[in-house]
């Protein structure tokens, strides 16, 4: 079932919308900061850092737990993790020109 396009929470700031912009790139981008991505996470859902050391994250219906990176980048699965659970629920980056 497709979800409609979400109009972006106002909550969230320039940051977000360009961490949200480059992780729906295509090609993937290799330089996601995981900084960058926890900040956008906690922006729109709940983000939980367990004692192991990884983080729960509820978006919407989905919750995933996620590894820290090893590096500061996040890894292309983690991209498409990311962007499934982003567009199930009900985000995706505006159309250039559409930033307003």
């Amino acid at each position: 079932m497709a979800h409609a396009e979400r109009e972006l929470p106002t909550h969230l700031n320039n940051h977000h919308l360009d961490t949200l912009t480059v992780i729906f790139a295509h090609p993937t981008s290799h330089n996601i900061r995981w900084p960058d991505v926890l900040s956008l996470l906690e922006a729109v859902g709940t983000v939980e850092e367990r004692h192991d050391g990884k983080f729960k994250v509820t978006l919407g219906d989905e919750t995933e737990v996620f590894d820290r990176p090893r590096h500061k980048d996040i890894d292309t699965q983690m991209v498409v993790d990311l962007r499934r659970m982003l567009r199930n629920a009900g985000y995706s980056p505006k159309a250039p020109g559409n930033e307003v």
